[in-house]
Protein backbone atom coordinates (compact mmCIF):
# COMPACT_ATOMS: atom_id res chain seq x y z
CA UNK A 1 0.00 0.00 0.00
CA UNK A 2 1.47 3.39 -1.39
CA UNK A 3 2.17 5.84 1.86
CA UNK A 4 -0.44 8.26 0.46
CA UNK A 5 -2.82 5.98 1.04
CA UNK A 6 -2.13 4.89 4.73
CA UNK A 7 -5.22 5.49 7.18
CA UNK A 8 -5.08 7.23 9.64
CA UNK A 9 -5.49 4.90 12.38
CA UNK A 10 -2.28 3.30 10.51
CA UNK A 11 0.68 2.60 13.36
CA UNK A 12 3.39 4.76 13.30
CA UNK A 13 5.64 1.92 13.01
CA UNK A 14 3.88 0.82 9.66
CA UNK A 15 4.36 4.53 8.36
CA UNK A 16 7.60 4.85 9.19
CA UNK A 17 8.69 1.28 7.43
CA UNK A 18 6.73 1.68 4.72
CA UNK A 19 8.11 5.50 3.95
CA UNK A 20 12.01 3.80 4.47
CA UNK A 21 10.81 1.02 2.36
CA UNK A 22 9.36 3.09 -0.73
CA UNK A 23 12.42 5.41 -0.59
CA UNK A 24 14.66 3.02 -0.47
CA UNK A 25 13.81 -0.18 -2.07
CA UNK A 26 13.95 1.60 -5.87
CA UNK A 27 14.33 -0.39 -9.07
CA UNK A 28 17.37 0.77 -10.70
CA UNK A 29 17.58 2.85 -13.56
CA UNK A 30 17.57 1.19 -16.87
CA UNK A 31 20.04 3.33 -17.81
CA UNK A 32 22.44 2.44 -15.71
CA UNK A 33 24.56 -1.46 -16.62
CA UNK A 34 26.96 -3.02 -14.70
CA UNK A 35 30.22 -3.69 -15.85
CA UNK A 36 30.51 -6.76 -18.36
CA UNK A 37 33.57 -7.65 -15.77
CA UNK A 38 30.64 -7.79 -13.05
CA UNK A 39 29.54 -11.50 -12.12
CA UNK A 40 25.65 -11.80 -12.43
CA UNK A 41 23.71 -10.29 -9.27
CA UNK A 42 21.35 -12.58 -7.60
CA UNK A 43 19.56 -12.90 -3.92
CA UNK A 44 16.98 -14.73 -2.52
CA UNK A 45 14.55 -14.58 0.37
CA UNK A 46 12.20 -17.32 1.90
CA UNK A 47 9.57 -16.80 3.76
CA UNK A 48 8.77 -20.61 5.83
CA UNK A 49 5.88 -22.08 7.97
CA UNK A 50 7.37 -23.39 11.27
CA UNK A 51 8.47 -26.96 10.83
CA UNK A 52 8.66 -27.08 6.91
CA UNK A 53 11.88 -27.36 6.51
CA UNK A 54 12.97 -24.55 5.53
CA UNK A 55 16.82 -24.70 7.12
CA UNK A 56 17.75 -27.81 4.86
CA UNK A 57 16.06 -26.51 1.82
CA UNK A 58 18.24 -23.29 2.44
CA UNK A 59 21.48 -25.73 3.09
CA UNK A 60 20.87 -27.58 -0.03
CA UNK A 61 20.09 -24.62 -2.41
CA UNK A 62 23.33 -22.29 -1.05
CA UNK A 63 25.44 -25.72 -1.82
CA UNK A 64 23.24 -25.79 -5.31
CA UNK A 65 24.21 -22.20 -6.35
CA UNK A 66 27.76 -22.54 -5.26
CA UNK A 67 28.32 -25.24 -7.62
CA UNK A 68 26.89 -23.10 -10.42
CA UNK A 69 28.40 -19.98 -9.46
CA UNK A 70 31.31 -18.39 -11.72
CA UNK A 71 34.98 -18.42 -10.12
CA UNK A 72 35.98 -15.95 -8.36
CA UNK A 73 32.19 -14.86 -7.59
CA UNK A 74 31.07 -14.29 -3.97
CA UNK A 75 30.30 -17.08 -2.33
CA UNK A 76 26.60 -17.63 -1.00
CA UNK A 77 25.43 -17.07 2.70
CA UNK A 78 22.54 -17.35 4.49
CA UNK A 79 20.67 -15.21 6.95
CA UNK A 80 18.70 -16.52 9.31
CA UNK A 81 19.14 -15.61 13.01
CA UNK A 82 22.85 -14.36 12.21
CA UNK A 83 20.84 -11.54 10.90
CA UNK A 84 20.26 -10.05 13.98
CA UNK A 85 23.98 -10.03 14.99
CA UNK A 86 25.00 -8.41 11.69
CA UNK A 87 22.13 -5.26 12.05
CA UNK A 88 23.60 -5.00 15.61
CA UNK A 89 27.26 -4.89 13.77
CA UNK A 90 26.05 -2.62 11.42
CA UNK A 91 24.26 0.21 12.90
CA UNK A 92 26.77 0.17 16.65
CA UNK A 93 23.62 -1.57 18.65
CA UNK A 94 24.70 -2.86 22.34
CA UNK A 95 24.44 -6.81 22.37
CA UNK A 96 21.45 -6.62 25.09
CA UNK A 97 18.82 -5.50 22.15
CA UNK A 98 19.30 -8.81 19.85
CA UNK A 99 16.83 -10.14 22.86
CA UNK A 100 14.03 -7.54 21.48
CA UNK A 101 14.06 -8.32 18.25
CA UNK A 102 12.90 -11.94 17.17
CA UNK A 103 10.82 -12.09 14.21
CA UNK A 104 8.59 -14.84 16.44
CA UNK A 105 7.41 -12.39 19.11
CA UNK A 106 4.14 -12.79 19.72
CA UNK A 107 2.96 -10.06 22.11
CA UNK A 108 2.50 -6.43 21.44
CA UNK A 109 1.97 -5.36 24.70
CA UNK A 110 5.31 -6.61 25.42
CA UNK A 111 6.87 -3.92 22.70
CA UNK A 112 4.02 -1.22 24.33
CA UNK A 113 5.60 -1.88 27.99
CA UNK A 114 9.37 -1.94 26.70
CA UNK A 115 9.49 1.07 24.44
CA UNK A 116 7.20 2.74 27.40
CA UNK A 117 9.85 2.39 30.14
CA UNK A 118 13.17 3.13 27.61
CA UNK A 119 14.27 -0.45 27.61
CA UNK A 120 14.61 -0.38 23.73
CA UNK A 121 14.27 1.57 20.98
CA UNK A 122 10.70 1.62 18.80
CA UNK A 123 10.11 -1.78 17.23
CA UNK A 124 9.99 0.55 13.96
CA UNK A 125 13.41 1.95 14.63
CA UNK A 126 14.89 -1.38 14.99
CA UNK A 127 12.67 -2.92 11.68
CA UNK A 128 14.26 0.44 9.65
CA UNK A 129 17.47 -0.78 11.04
CA UNK A 130 17.27 -4.30 10.12
CA UNK A 131 15.65 -3.15 6.42
CA UNK A 132 18.99 -1.31 5.96
CA UNK A 133 21.55 -4.34 6.15
CA UNK A 134 18.90 -6.27 4.39
CA UNK A 135 19.34 -4.01 1.51
CA UNK A 136 22.53 -3.76 2.05
CA UNK A 137 23.20 -7.62 1.79
CA UNK A 138 20.95 -8.41 -0.84
CA UNK A 139 23.01 -4.98 -3.31
CA UNK A 140 26.28 -7.22 -2.67
CA UNK A 141 24.54 -10.28 -3.92
CA UNK A 142 24.71 -14.46 -3.28
CA UNK A 143 22.83 -14.17 -0.24
CA UNK A 144 20.08 -16.11 0.99
CA UNK A 145 17.60 -13.95 3.63
CA UNK A 146 15.04 -16.01 5.66
CA UNK A 147 11.83 -14.22 7.15
CA UNK A 148 12.20 -10.49 8.76
CA UNK A 149 9.90 -9.55 5.47
CA UNK A 150 12.68 -9.48 3.71
CA UNK A 151 10.51 -9.99 0.10
CA UNK A 152 8.36 -6.71 1.35
CA UNK A 153 11.75 -4.70 1.64
CA UNK A 154 13.67 -6.14 -1.76
CA UNK A 155 10.46 -6.66 -3.78
CA UNK A 156 11.20 -3.94 -6.52
CA UNK A 157 14.25 -5.20 -7.01
CA UNK A 158 14.78 -7.40 -10.37
CA UNK A 159 17.12 -9.81 -8.82
CA UNK A 160 15.89 -10.90 -5.71
CA UNK A 161 13.52 -13.87 -6.10
CA UNK A 162 10.80 -14.40 -3.24
CA UNK A 163 9.79 -18.10 -2.00
CA UNK A 164 7.17 -19.27 0.34
CA UNK A 165 7.90 -22.79 1.69
CA UNK A 166 4.79 -24.65 3.42
CA UNK A 167 3.82 -28.16 4.71
CA UNK A 168 0.70 -29.73 6.48
CA UNK A 169 0.57 -29.42 9.89
CA UNK A 170 0.57 -32.75 10.51
CA UNK A 171 3.95 -32.87 8.54
CA UNK A 172 5.81 -29.77 10.27
CA UNK A 173 4.75 -31.49 13.25
CA UNK A 174 6.61 -34.41 12.29
CA UNK A 175 9.88 -32.80 11.37
CA UNK A 176 9.97 -31.11 14.62
CA UNK A 177 9.56 -34.32 16.54
CA UNK A 178 12.09 -35.74 14.53
CA UNK A 179 14.61 -33.65 14.01
CA UNK A 180 13.90 -31.37 17.78
CA UNK A 181 13.73 -34.20 19.58
CA UNK A 182 10.63 -32.50 21.42
CA UNK A 183 6.81 -34.22 22.20
CA UNK A 184 3.85 -33.58 19.83
CA UNK A 185 2.54 -31.06 22.56
CA UNK A 186 5.86 -29.34 22.65
CA UNK A 187 5.99 -29.47 19.07
CA UNK A 188 1.99 -27.79 18.34
CA UNK A 189 2.88 -25.31 20.44
CA UNK A 190 6.68 -23.86 19.20
CA UNK A 191 4.80 -24.40 15.53
CA UNK A 192 1.70 -21.73 16.71
CA UNK A 193 4.11 -19.66 18.62
CA UNK A 194 6.57 -18.91 15.57
CA UNK A 195 4.15 -19.12 13.02
CA UNK A 196 1.62 -16.38 14.68
CA UNK A 197 4.82 -14.34 15.24
CA UNK A 198 5.87 -13.99 12.02
CA UNK A 199 2.16 -13.11 11.16
CA UNK A 200 2.14 -10.72 13.52
CA UNK A 201 5.43 -9.01 12.40
CA UNK A 202 4.76 -9.03 8.42
CA UNK A 203 1.31 -7.38 9.03
CA UNK A 204 2.37 -4.92 11.95
CA UNK A 205 5.36 -3.73 9.99
CA UNK A 206 4.53 -4.30 6.50
CA UNK A 207 0.61 -4.33 6.88
CA UNK A 208 1.05 -7.40 4.39
CA UNK A 209 -0.39 -11.30 4.77
CA UNK A 210 2.90 -13.36 4.71
CA UNK A 211 -0.11 -16.05 3.88
CA UNK A 212 -0.59 -14.09 0.10
CA UNK A 213 0.78 -16.01 -2.38
CA UNK A 214 1.11 -12.84 -4.72
CA UNK A 215 4.08 -11.95 -2.48
CA UNK A 216 6.19 -14.80 -3.86
CA UNK A 217 7.41 -16.06 -7.07
CA UNK A 218 7.18 -19.71 -6.01
CA UNK A 219 5.39 -21.53 -3.07
CA UNK A 220 6.66 -24.92 -2.31
CA UNK A 221 5.10 -27.82 -0.25
CA UNK A 222 7.82 -29.96 0.96
CA UNK A 223 5.01 -32.56 1.56
CA UNK A 224 4.83 -33.08 -1.79
CA UNK A 225 8.37 -31.84 -3.46
CA UNK A 226 11.15 -33.56 -1.51
CA UNK A 227 13.51 -31.17 0.13
CA UNK A 228 16.36 -31.69 -2.52
CA UNK A 229 14.50 -31.40 -5.54
CA UNK A 230 12.89 -27.90 -4.08
CA UNK A 231 16.05 -26.41 -3.44
CA UNK A 232 17.13 -27.02 -7.05
CA UNK A 233 13.91 -25.93 -8.05
CA UNK A 234 14.44 -22.81 -6.37
CA UNK A 235 17.91 -22.52 -7.38
CA UNK A 236 16.89 -22.98 -11.35
CA UNK A 237 14.56 -20.53 -10.89
CA UNK A 238 16.90 -17.94 -9.21
CA UNK A 239 19.79 -18.26 -11.48
CA UNK A 240 17.52 -17.36 -14.21
CA UNK A 241 16.45 -14.25 -12.66
CA UNK A 242 19.80 -13.64 -11.44
CA UNK A 243 20.73 -9.59 -13.21
CA UNK A 244 23.80 -9.15 -15.57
Amino acid sequence: KPESQVNMNTPVSLEHCLSFINSQAQPPLKSVSFPAKNPRKCAITISRQCGCGAHVVAEHLVQYLQAHSSRGSRPWTIFDRNLVEKVLEDHRLPERLARFMPEDRTLEIDDIIDELFGLHPPSWTLVQQTSETILRLVELGNVLILGRGANIITAKLPYAVHVRIVAPLERRIANMQQFEKVNRKEAMDRIRHEDLGRQRYLNKHFNKDIDDPLLYHLVVNTDLVPLDDAARLIGDLALKHAAI
